[in-house]
């Protein structure tokens, strides 16, 4: 399996990542393979990327799915 080395890497993004490591209960280079597989993957919606940002695991509650109701579709027939 291929390797990957980080050179000059800051030492707040460093302390942060062990934070986050932590947080999720997982090491450091766990971390970091879940954070670069996730950034390669297709897309996400939108309302899952806000949730990943401000959701429930950073201390906001956002229901952006429930929000409001679907528009009304357009009539171009008027």
């Amino acid at each position: 399996m291929p390797n990957l080395s980080i050179r000059k890497l800051d030492r707040n993004v460093y302390e942060r990542l062990r934070a986050r490591a932590t947080k999720h209960h997982v090491s450091m280079e766990e971390e970091v393979r879940q954070i670069i597989s996730q950034a390669v993957s297709q897309p996400d919606k939108m309302s899952n990327i806000f949730q990943n940002y401000f959701g429930l695991d950073n201390g906001i509650d956002l229901d952006l799915l429930n929000q409001r109701k679907p528009h009304k579709p357009m009539d171009f027939d008027k």
